[in-house]
């Protein structure tokens, strides 16, 4: 029988939140949480959570920790600073201090860009510890690498990820590139995508010339093909944004200002920094249309970022971008997709949305059904809490 008390627990305040995230059948469905939470170590990068140096990867994995116990798991965090993915003696002591002292059995999650390039710590430990490793972005396809860095990383990659009992992707683009590119037995590969909160819907500029560019300034994201693009649209009337930190590659910003100051466009186009909270949301509600020129992603956070809002998205076919674009249910694409290195193609979608006020319209309603659509942060950490459940005792060696 319910008790009074059981009941009253069961009501929330809707009306204390600010938005309310959509809810999606994979959650109705969900079993019912114990009481008692299960324990997991998640082994993170030091800088995790700086806010001068924002990513995907960061936000991830914040988020995650957050929402894991909502589905069973109570997290401990364990950051270990370094130069990561090529840490540095005391960064590579401090990892195996932080796994030689977890007792036996112990589940713990650890992010790719600390596991991934030391298996010479990791691997032994699989053999007593329930290891899985989440892979943000692959360490060899990092955009810029020497090809013979690029090599040593997969390989040092490679010999991680077969070690550990379960590896987990951020798109299903991400498990099929890494089951076919190291070679993984597939039933070890999982997916868990990003989730987003739906936010209030942008109210924009004017609809049309306000352009925003949410990512790291980093050469992977291609800010300068972007900064090409825009030099040879001058004629029309827009002004960009270029959200991000600034700290990562600071040769690549001054690249960057260069190119800025070369074609004449320190009066529209501004390098932002990094953003969060409030002024994050105001750089939104603001935005017309988002504007991404990545060489590599996995999935693309900010795509779904601009969505929740209803903001339509320009960006290059890369990874899992087509995947975060998706569709609305009535089959709407609320995005243009562009090959990457390709700043005419990018040029060419822009004055197409300056001058087709049908293609905007038609965009826009796309990104509003898909805003509607997308899964939120819970169904992220309900298929991250299956995963870690399903840990065997004993960790294995694939073939």
């Amino acid at each position: 029988m319910n008790t009074a008390r059981e009941t009253a627990a069961k009501v929330v305040d809707q009306a204390a939140l600010n938005y309310v995230p959509v809810q999606h059948a994979a959650l109705k469905n969900a079993e019912i949480i114990p009481m008692s939470l299960r324990t997991a170590h998640f082994v993170m990068p030091g800088g995790v959570d700086d806010p001068a140096m924002p990513s995907g990867g960061n936000a991830y994995d914040r988020r995650i920790c957050l929402d894991l116990p909502g589905f069973g798991w109570q997290v401990h965090k364990h950051l270990v600073d370094g130069s990561w993915p090529r840490p540095g003696a005391d960064a590579r002591a401090e990892l195996a201090r932080t796994l030689r002292e977890l007792p036996d059995g112990t589940v713990v999650l650890l992010d790719g860009l600390v596991a991934c390039p030391v298996p010479e710590i990791v691997v032994p430990e699989a053999e007593r510890l329930r290891l899985a490793v989440l892979v943000h972005l692959p360490l060899g396809d990092e955009t810029g690498l020497d090809p013979a860095v690029a090599a040593e990383l997969d390989r040092l990659e490679r010999t991680t990820l077969r070690a550990v009992s379960a590896v987990v992707a951020t798109s299903d683009w991400a498990v099929r590139r890494l089951v076919s590119h190291h070679g993984l037995a597939p039933d070890r590969v999982h997916a868990a995508a990003p989730g987003a909160d739906i936010a209030p819907l942008a109210s924009g500029t004017d609809g049309v010339s306000r352009l925003l560019c949410v990512a790291a300034v980093t050469l992977r994201k291609g800010q300068h093909r972007l900064i090409e693009a825009l030099a040879t649209v001058t004629d029309l009337p827009w002004t960009c944004s270029f959200v991000g930190g600034l700290g990562q590659d600071p040769e690549y910003v001054a690249r960057l200002r260069a190119l800025i100051d070369q074609h004449g466009l320190g009066d529209r186009l501004h390098l932002a920094g990094p953003q969060a909270g409030a002024e994050l949301d105001a750089s939104y509600a603001a935005a017309d249309l988002m504007v991404l020129a990545s060489y590599a992603e996995t999935y693309g956070m900010a795509v779904t970022e601009a969505l929740a809002r209803g903001i339509p998205v320009l960006a290059t076919d890369v990874g899992g971008v087509p995947e975060a674009v998706g569709r609305a249910p009535d089959g709407g694409v609320p995005g243009i997709l562009v090959p990457p290195e390709d700043p005419a193609a990018l040029a060419a979608e822009l004055r197409g949305w300056f001058g087709e006020a049908d293609v905007r319209r038609r965009l826009k309603a796309a990104a509003r059904g898909r805003r509607a659509a997308l899964d939120g942060w819970a169904t992220t950490a309900r298929s991250l809490a299956g995963v870690l459940s399903r840990l065997p005792d004993t960790s294995r060696r694939a073939a």
